[in-house]
């Protein structure tokens, strides 16, 4: 059962295989395709090197907020979906992608069970995440973390390069 009333959601994409920026692209693309989903903002695409394991090329990422009125879900397996369109192979945790979809907030949601967790876990770690964020959102809040603009004072370490409309 779909909610009425569309939900304010935003979501992140990163990519570092595969023509990464043509990956991010052809993901909004096809966000913006899935029903009941439109994207209200994009965010610049920027620039990363990998956390985690740094043996892998740069990321190029980027946030999107989106209208739904998809559940949570239903959201994430629409994702999910998306992803494998792309050829995205699972192997290891921060292994190279051609794209990852991530939904960081859903609303003022909250939740955690065995396939997902709202607000994203880590968005208040990542510059790659916070700083796209700022961008289309400046005030915007994480629950249980706080402001936005707080929480990437504390990414300042981190490489992240805002990459020029062509």
């Amino acid at each position: 059962m779909l909610p009425e009333a569309a939900t304010q959601v935003f979501i992140a994409l990163g990519s570092n295989l595969d023509d990464p920026s043509a990956q991010v692209e052809r993901g909004m693309q096809m966000l913006n395709t899935l029903e009941y989903t439109k994207i209200m903002k994009r965010s610049s695409l920027y620039c990363s090197a990998p956390i985690g394991r740094t043996d892998q090329p740069d990321f190029i990422n980027a946030v999107v907020q989106v209208e739904t009125r998809l559940t949570p879900h239903a959201l994430l397996t629409s994702l999910l979906a998306i992803e494998q369109t792309c050829g995205r192979v699972r192997t290891y945790r921060n292994a190279p992608r051609t794209l990852d979809l991530d939904i960081l907030l859903f609303e003022d949601l909250q939740c955690s069970d065995a396939d997902l967790v709202l607000p994203h876990p880590r968005m208040h770690e990542r510059a790659f995440v916070l700083q796209p964020l700022l961008e289309i959102a400046n005030a915007c809040h994480i629950p249980g973390q706080g402001n936005v603009a707080d929480c990437l004072t504390t990414c300042v370490h981190q490489s992240l390069e805002r990459i020029p409309p062509s």
